[in-house]
């Protein structure tokens, strides 16, 4: 009935407008005016009375560009498309954060791609890396004296510090923003006389305020220029950077199938976030603080393309009470247990989902964890 009432509509607007040339030809009301400015005439220059003076000259408000060759062509013409604006000259990937003496970088880029750019540019200016933990976003260098740097990072590094002789290790860290794909990178260092042997803790908060900076602003400009030449990301890094070290899907005392993973609860959401999507299904909404990423398995992944008019006007796109109908609603939950994270895929908050639909979610879980 939907694509009959559809097919009548059509037949009825195209009945309605054939013949009608005193609505849509080159005289109807609608007709194109588009080229219109080609009939355009050129007047003369306004021209005040002789009696009246005006200390302001009188400029024409549309002038006619100088660079036209012939202001009489007649006939069609098509007005070419605007060259595409350098969208990098005024969006970077990376900006400069402040907040009192705290300085950070913000980068429009997932953790695991900010790692290796990070990583890269301690390297190449000269730092050791000590230990390195993907999974939560941080390394660390080794003890070294600011000789033992680039020349350019050592010698900028020596002024701002108390002391040029002294020996330096930085912890860097790399979170995930506040909104979605986004990363802020802070620099921590502590310094030590040359030759001593004794450790320091890392500070919580930024306090060689000089040497930080330094190294803030100087790793935002690498990751600028890395930017624009068009830098590559680790794939490996990215794969890793937030995969939990252990995943192993079993079953938990009443026999529902269970999947556990080995990482704490913010890198088990971003993981098992990017996994879902990865899914034939949709994830129509989520909650960070209840652990929740609630799925549609009727419904495939949510694209940009939208239904075109005809596809609506025939019926062809599923009206929001087929959709209702068809719908096959579930819930994932993350729960911290230990050391580790569960995932369990329920119903709703009172029953837990069919063992074989839990089985099946939980599986494309995993196998896109890897």
């Amino acid at each position: 009935m939907k694509r009959l009432a559809g097919l009548s509509a059509l037949a009825l607007i195209i009945s309605s407008t054939s013949g009608c040339g005193w609505l849509w030809g080159e005289e109807g009301y609608f007709r194109d005016r588009g080229s219109d400015y080609l009939e355009a005439t050129q007047k003369p220059p306004m021209q005040l009375p002789p009696d009246i003076s005006s200390a302001k000259r009188l400029d024409p408000l549309l002038p006619i560009p100088r660079n036209v060759a012939d202001d009489s062509v007649k006939g069609e013409f098509e007005v070419p498309r605007p060259l595409p604006l350098n969208s990098a000259a005024d969006i970077s990937d990376f900006s400069l954060q402040k907040s009192g003496s705290s300085r950070w970088v913000l980068a429009q880029r997932s953790p695991a791609e900010v790692w290796p750019v990070a990583r890269q540019f301690f390297e190449d200016n000269g730092f050791r890396i000590a230990e390195e933990r993907p999974q939560t976003g941080e390394f660390n260098t080794t003890w070294q004296r600011f000789d033992e740097l680039s020349a350019s990072m050592a010698k900028r590094l020596g002024s701002a510090s108390s002391s040029s002789d002294n020996e330096v290790r930085a912890r860097i860290r790399i979170e995930p923003g506040v909104q979605r794909n986004t990363s802020e990178v802070y620099v921590v260092t502590v310094e030590r006389p040359a030759g001593s042997t004794a450790e320091q803790d890392f500070p919580a908060r930024s306090a060689n305020t000089g040497v930080d900076a330094i190294l803030v602003d100087e790793m935002l400009a690498s990751m600028t220029r890395s930017a624009e030449k068009g830098g590559s990301v680790s794939l490996l890094a990215a794969r890793d950077f937030d995969a939990p070290s252990r995943v192993s899907l079993s079953e938990d005392g009443s026999g529902n199938p269970v999947l556990n993973l080995g990482a704490d609860l913010d890198r088990a959401w971003s993981s098992v976030g990017r996994a879902l999507e990865q899914g034939e299904w949709r994830v129509e909404d989520i909650n960070r603080s209840l652990g929740l990423y609630y799925i549609n398995l009727a419904e495939k992944a949510e694209t940009k393309e939208q239904p075109g008019f005809f596809s609506r006007l025939f019926g062809s796109a599923p009206s929001k009470e087929e959709l209702e109908a068809r719908a096959e609603r579930y819930q994932v939950r993350l729960s911290k247990v230990g050391d580790s994270v569960q995932v369990t895929v329920e119903k709703n908050i009172n029953t837990v989902a069919p063992a074989d639909v839990a089985r099946r979610v939980l599986s494309v879980i995993q196998d896109n964890l890897g």
